[in-house]
């Protein structure tokens, strides 16, 4: 499938549906911070929506400190610099790789736009500086699954799926190629 195919056909549905679930999440659930329950329990003890806000970035790492949002809000463009220049180099030829990046980019503009636009929407920020603002941004987290023999997993959301899944097929495709010039 040609690549533009592939952003029309399966980036913008998983970026359309990651921005809704999260918009959901957040017009729906209480903030973090306050008393009330922010938990659905769609199956006790293993799989419930909470919402999380996440200025870090994988396992929160980063998060609560006063220089996480801002550089990772940086962190996706460079991302999106070394991917173009990847693809200008001819690195992603085999469909498995153009799938890897378009799922890699539904997941990069997914929490980038949360970064942008969330620290926005905070009530308690409303009159503080566009710098203040925008520092304040975050991702929207609201999956939670309890795995076996390893109990909660950090919340994440459907733009870190997309990640997760990008990362084991570029990983498969590593090994394919690896294998096709072996032989």
């Amino acid at each position: 499938m040609p690549f533009p195919r592939l952003l029309l056909y399966l980036t913008l549905p998983l970026y359309l549906l990651d921005q809704a679930t999260k918009f959901l999440t957040v017009a729906y659930f209480p903030p973090p911070w306050s008393e009330q329950e922010r938990i659905i329990r769609l199956i006790p003890d293993v799989f419930h929506l909470v919402r999380i806000h996440n200025q870090g970035v994988a396992f929160g790492f980063g998060n609560g400190s006063a220089w996480a949002p801002l550089v990772f809000l940086f962190m996706p463009l460079l991302a999106l610099v070394m991917i173009r220049l990847f693809w200008l180099k001819g690195a992603f030829q085999h469909t498995l790789s153009k799938i890897a990046v378009a799922l890699l980019l539904c997941g990069i503009f997914g929490n980038l736009t949360d970064r942008l636009v969330q620290g926005f929407r905070l009530h308690e920020h409303l009159g503080e500086s566009f710098w203040s603002r925008l520092s304040a941004g975050y991702v929207v987290d609201f999956l939670a699954v309890k795995l076996p023999l390893y109990g909660w997993w950090p919340a994440f959301n459907v733009a870190d799926s997309c990640i997760c899944v990008a990362a084991c097929l570029l990983f498969l495709g590593g090994l394919r190629e690896e294998k096709m010039t072996v032989a």
